[in-house]
């Protein structure tokens, strides 16, 4: 948590967000009506990987921290929400998500969206598209015209 500069000088968290709490998607007015506010893209460290939930509406990704594992980092926008809204965000993140500490590829540490490891057991693991943005324009070109779905 840190003094933001801004205005107020309120209290804000740091927090990763990874699918459908990104900017343009479904679950962004989450944060937005909250009074976040977006730093930037980045990844996170090497030990992540993405998965895809099955079931969900609207879909969404999971992120599992998993050790030992050297991947290619997850695309993330850092944002920093008040602190007096964050208990509120948190509250309303359904299981299997939570949130935890998050590892940037800076080594900056942030809360952020995870997942309980038993719900990748079952999970798609779409780590290899590096981001949840990058996995759904996929699946957008498999299913137009001219590329048929499996």
């Amino acid at each position: 948590m840190e003094t933001s500069g801004h205005a107020s000088d309120e209290v804000e968290v740091r927090l990763a967000v990874v699918g459908v709490h990104l900017s343009g998607q479904p679950l962004n007015g989450e944060l937005t009506e909250r009074g976040a506010r977006m730093l930037r893209t980045t990844r996170t460290a090497a030990g992540y990987r993405l998965y895809v939930l099955k079931g969900t509406v609207p879909p969404r990704p999971a992120l599992a921290w998993v050790p030992g594992f050297d991947g290619p980092g997850i695309e993330v926008e850092e944002w920093m929400i008040p602190e007096t809204a964050f208990g509120g965000l948190v509250a309303a993140v359904p299981p299997p998500l939570a949130i935890g500490t998050v590892a940037l590829e800076d080594d900056f540490l942030v809360k952020g969206f995870l997942c309980e490891p038993h719900a990748v057991v079952s999970a798609d693991d779409i780590t290899a598209h590096r981001g949840w943005r990058a996995y759904l324009a996929g699946q957008s070109e498999s299913e137009s015209p001219g590329n048929p779905s499996e």
